[in-house]
């Protein structure tokens, strides 16, 4: 999994994130990062990374500086172990969306995304969760950011605001 960061004209460091289609498989239409499960051409899970990140939004590896490799960490409702890896982007990113998967990427402040003012418990609705389902979660225009994506966030956002990489 990517974690894809950049700062904007004005210097606001922002992140990534990617709007799943609403197939109605367990993810669809939620908030996430670019990635998946290793395939077998894929020397490391940084390859699948960067290889899902080409596929998904159309990143070509050589247009990511990986910054570091973070905290594998386990999924709570289908227990996967996800190894994320944080990557500069440039601000000026053309996004070539892998349509079946994935319907938009949107690009909100971490400050904002960071800040516990902006969490609340929402209601998210899809395909696969016709009744709301209340999360703690965060409003990005209009969709709701929660579950594994968030709790990534939790860790890594403080971090970047504190300086941890050179973003």
């Amino acid at each position: 999994m990517l974690v894809p960061v950049f700062r904007d004209a004005e210097g606001e460091l922002r992140v990534a994130i990617v709007v799943r289609a609403d197939d109605g498989g367990l993810h669809g239409g939620q908030l996430g990062l670019p990635g998946g499960k290793p395939e077998p051409g894929d020397p490391d899970l940084l390859a699948t990374a960067l290889r899902e990140a080409r596929e998904e939004v159309g990143l070509a590896p050589e247009d990511v500086d990986v910054l570091a490799a973070l905290h594998p960490f386990d999924t709570r409702a289908t227990g996967w172990r996800v190894h994320p890896f944080l990557g500069r982007i440039s601000p000026e990113t053309t996004w070539r969306l892998q349509e079946a998967e994935i319907v938009g990427v949107l690009t909100p402040s971490v400050r904002v995304l960071a800040d516990p003012a902006s969490r609340a418990t929402l209601p998210f609705t899809s395909r696969r969760f016709t009744t709301p389902l209340l999360v703690d979660g965060i409003d990005v225009e209009g969709n709701v950011l929660w579950g594994m994506t968030l709790r990534l966030f939790d860790e890594v956002l403080p971090r970047l605001l504190a300086g941890e990489w050179d973003v």
